[in-house]
């Protein structure tokens, strides 16, 4: 399943609770699409703003409405307890690989990390997305650490920061000279350390093009949760070889790239895009989230007019 596009939908909400008829109309979308891969509840989705209990339905959910496509839920909490009982309740949902990420208000180091990891890949019968995210959880994977949560079992993939890719997608891409750039590089370093058998993926979707184009196994989707189609076209084209039209067709989402860094990270932004398309209402987030302003709702509009966002 670690493979392509991994699209990670909003969860929406309506006057404070889940819009469940909302997130089975982005499923549906995601499933009709047919997407690599959903995350469900991933950072996008708001898993550390659900209950347990509100995991299980939007995970469930999810699974009965993917059509047969693999779904992935997030259950990082802040204690281990909670985490694996968040995987107890994913897992009874039906799903096929858990995101989990280091949560933390106190910054962890590397041996807590490690022992959250090799706590959950002992309980878990489905595959784990390891989910480096330093913005969020304030803390970095070291070399060394990836490679001891390398050797555990049931470890399935990682999720890196796109940021080493940063100056191929500035720049555009040359065929040729792919191989040379920092990300490249990266990902080669990677693919020493870890076990063949575990997937690379690349997120920060303004550098997912660039990613993909340097061999990442898959792109796990922000903007894919809600223009899968998009993305699966940027996805092919860099999977093709074609890694100069990739990465065209990723400068002409600029705008939306730029509405991202303004607003913190894509979720307003997909959160105000699935409103605009009529999957939910607005304000589709819980408080104390607050919609985007006028101006760039309205910007957004142009642009999924503009470009024909699907």
């Amino acid at each position: 399943m670690f493979t392509g596009l991994s699209a990670f939908p909003i969860t929406p909400f309506k006057q404070e609770a889940i819009d469940y008829k909302a997130f089975k109309g982005l499923v549906d979308n995601l499933a009709s699409a047919n997407v690599d891969s959903i995350c469900a509840i991933g950072s996008t989705g708001l898993y550390p703003y659900l209950t347990r209990e509100e995991k299980y339905d939007v995970a469930k959910l999810a699974v009965d409405h993917a059509n047969g496509i693999p779904v992935m839920a997030g259950v990082g909490a802040l204690r281990t307890y909670d985490v694996l009982k968040n995987v107890e309740a994913v897992q009874q949902a039906g799903v096929n690989a858990v995101l989990l990420a280091p949560v933390s208000y106190q910054v962890l180091n590397e041996e807590e990390v490690y022992g959250l990891y090799e706590a959950v890949s002992h309980e878990v019968s489905v595959p784990i997305c390891v989910y480096e995210n330093p913005r969020v959880t304030n803390f970095t994977f070291s070399d060394d650490l990836y490679r001891r949560i390398g050797k555990l079992p049931n470890i399935g993939a990682i999720k890196i920061p796109g940021t080493p890719f940063a100056k191929s997608s500035s720049k555009g891409i040359s065929p040729s000279g792919a191989s040379n750039s920092e990300g490249a590089r990266r990902l080669a370093s990677l693919r020493e350390i870890m076990p063949a058998h575990i997937a690379i993926g690349v997120s920060g979707d303004s550098f997912g093009a660039a990613g993909m184009s340097e061999g990442c196994d898959l792109w796990l989707s922000v903007i894919g949760g809600i223009f899968p189609r998009t993305v699966m076209r940027i996805i092919d084209a860099a999977q093709s070889g074609n890694a100069v039209d990739a990465q065209a067709q990723s400068q002409a989402l600029s705008g939306i790239w730029s509405m991202f860094a303004r607003n913190g990270g894509g979720l307003r932004v997909v959160a105000a895009a699935a409103e605009i398309l009529g999957y939910c209402e607005t304000p589709s987030l819980p408080a104390p989230f607050l919609p985007i302003d006028k101006n760039e709702y309205s910007e957004l509009e142009h642009i999924i007019t503009k470009l024909s966002l699907s």
